[in-house]
């Protein structure tokens, strides 16, 4: 939005930070918030502000009435400002600030409301305790840096719908109140006070609606959906949260992932950030094996590399009985810029136990190309010469190295990987590196209750080559299924889904549903599934998620206007809160 569309239907003539050297000898009218009072005896200052930025209006005593009037006003009064603009005395000039080479010398000023005195103050150069600013979350949204992740979320969303609609895509509202199906979350339920006993969930994601779309003919869906999730909150969720939305019918993995592609370069092209394209490809098994995760920061190297072999024949007991049990042993290179001390050495190894690490095999290259480390006795020359081999590793390079259960190790490495990219100041913050990680599984294995359960969720459709898997060998089964990574972070998912009620009915059986449960739970599903539904597919971004990195944020809540804390409680409004008795009852409830 310009600044000219600011002041349609306005009562002022332009906005604070539109002001500059060809608005001199201008008469105008302004409005906003007064940031700064400096009264300097004859002259008072006032630094003014809307969300275009600051102006700084200068009173004196040729006017009387605007000069009485300013003597009272405080910081956070909203003001109407009439004046001419001119240029600052020599000296005064501010290269700091867009208006800073102008200001307005009131000719009148009217209070539009006053203030008390905030709690804070609205300056991004303090730092004010979070808890304080969301209790007060209508000042802190007054704060320029504030208010400029919402700039930027508005960008973002208008950039995704201007896309989405020139490539065909139809803009659907799909429930908010809809029926409770197991998606791996917590629903949150709203009971129905015409059904005593019934309950509505709200979404946590428009999964279904979306392919019953697909069935229904509309062929390219999109939303910015709200979706619900009563889960333990973390820096990058909230219990609601918008995600961009989008199903194709018709297309394929490559169609899909291309589509994204694109949409991303027009998001961020709307925020004049050039991205790369097309996104470099991992499978799932290469993302883990290399990086230790399914979401790899890709912005630095730090790559896991298999050291099984090496130590197949050693005679060191902790290796030898890793590998005599099943377990594998893998390890990764650091330089960094300075020397480990013994302490930082230390300082991981109890970051690694703190991960379920037995312990962390550490070994310092010295510039001779031995090594240094307190198991390096234990190893024979040609395994330490292997060792550096495999990994490439040269003088002043440190190896970490963790053996155990296949399951185990490469969680380790990956979290360690992670946190010596933080240590060490590796990735630059202002890059954008996306990653597709492709080839899930379709299904992994749930120990606590010995079934399967669905990698991505249970609508996903097996790769070709993958269905006569699902009688026998089901965990080696592959899903045509996606995620995209941006710097570590999975911004989003999505999967190809089954179109035909058998396939769908097979895969709900291998997932533990009788047919009743098929029923109650997906009948409306599957019984749209028989009316000539097409092959589609999709996938969903958290937009919330997207603008907290492009903004380089550390919280999720900070590019949300209204958040909830960790408790999941919003400290502005009071709730969750207590109701009324009388609900109650309409509702036929009566807490325990």
């Amino acid at each position: 939005m310009s600044m000219d569309e600011l002041l349609e239907y306005s009562i002022r003539t332009d906005v604070c930070g539109g002001l500059t050297r060809t608005d001199l000898d201008r008469d105008v009218i302004l409005a906003g918030w007064v940031q700064k009072r400096r009264d300097h005896g004859g002259l008072i200052f006032l630094d003014m502000r809307d969300r275009s930025g600051l102006a700084q209006v200068v009173v004196d005593p040729s006017a009387p009435e605007a000069f009485a009037l300013a003597e009272k006003i405080r910081p956070e009064y909203v003001l109407s400002v009439k004046g001419r603009v001119g240029e600052r005395p020599a000296g005064t000039v501010n290269p700091a600030l867009a208006t800073g080479e102008i200001e307005v010398k009131a000719t009148a000023i009217e209070i539009l409301n006053t203030s008390k005195t905030p709690p804070f103050e609205i300056d991004d150069t303090l730092d004010v305790d979070e808890n304080l600013r969301l209790r007060y979350r209508y000042l802190d949204l007054r704060r320029p840096s504030v208010l400029g992740n919402f700039v930027t979320r508005h960008k973002v969303a208008a950039a995704a719908r201007t896309f989405l609609n020139s490539k065909g895509f139809l803009d659907v509202d799909t429930p908010i109140l809809t029926k409770s199906t197991p998606e791996g979350a917590r629903d949150f339920l709203v009971p129905s006070r015409v059904r005593a006993g019934h309950f509505y969930a709200l979404p946590q994601s428009p999964q279904l609606f979306k392919q019953i779309l697909m069935v229904a003919g509309i062929e390219r869906y999109y939303q910015l959906a709200r979706c619900f999730r009563d889960e333990d909150l973390r820096a990058d969720r909230q219990p609601e949260y918008t995600q961009i939305d989008i199903e194709m019918s018709y297309a394929t993995q490559e169609n899909i992932l291309a589509m994204v592609e694109d949409l991303m370069a027009a998001i961020f092209a709307a925020v004049d950030i050039e991205i790369k394209t097309p996104f470099p490809r991992l499978s799932h098994h290469e993302a883990a094996a290399r990086y230790g995760t399914d979401k790899p920061d890709i912005r630095f190297e730090l790559i896991i590399h298999d050291l099984t072999e090496v130590f197949a024949s050693t005679e060191f007991k902790v290796f030898a009985d890793t590998i005599a049990k099943g377990g594998i042993i893998r390890g990764l290179k650091v330089c960094p810029p300075e020397a480990f001390t013994r302490r930082d050495l230390d300082d991981l190894t109890q970051f690694a136990v703190g991960l379920g690490a037995k312990g962390l095999a550490w070994f310092v290259v010295e510039a001779d190309g031995q090594v240094r480390s307190p198991i390096a006795k234990f190893l024979s020359e040609s395994e330490t010469k292997a060792m550096l081999a495999g990994l490439k590793a040269h003088a002043d390079d440190v190896i970490f190295v963790v053996a155990d259960m296949a399951q185990l190790v490469p969680n380790i490495l990956g979290a360690l990987r992670t946190e010596l990219a933080i240590r060490l100041n590796l990735a630059a913050p202002r890059a954008f590196d996306f990653l597709w990680v492709t080839d899930f599984p379709l299904f992994k294995w749930n120990e606590e209750e010995k079934r399967l359960d669905s990698e991505h969720h249970p609508f996903t459709m097996p790769k070709v080559e993958s269905l006569p898997l699902l009688d026998e060998r089901p965990l080696e089964a592959v899903a045509q299924a996606y995620d995209l990574v941006l710097n570590g972070v999975e911004l989003g998912s999505g999967t190809l889904r089954i179109h035909q009620r058998a396939l769908q009915e097979k895969v709900l059986k291998m997932l533990g549903l009788d047919a009743e449960e098929m029923e109650e739970k997906f009948g409306f599903l599957l019984e749209a599934l028989e009316y000539g539904a097409p092959p589609h597919g999709g996938v969903a971004f958290g937009l919330d998620r997207l603008v907290m990195l492009i903004q380089g944020r550390a919280s999720i809540r900070d590019v949300i206007a209204f958040p909830k804390t960790q408790s999941a409680t919003c400290l502005m409004t009071g709730a969750p809160d207590e109701v009324e008795p009388a609900q109650l009852r309409d509702l036929r409830i009566k807490p325990v």
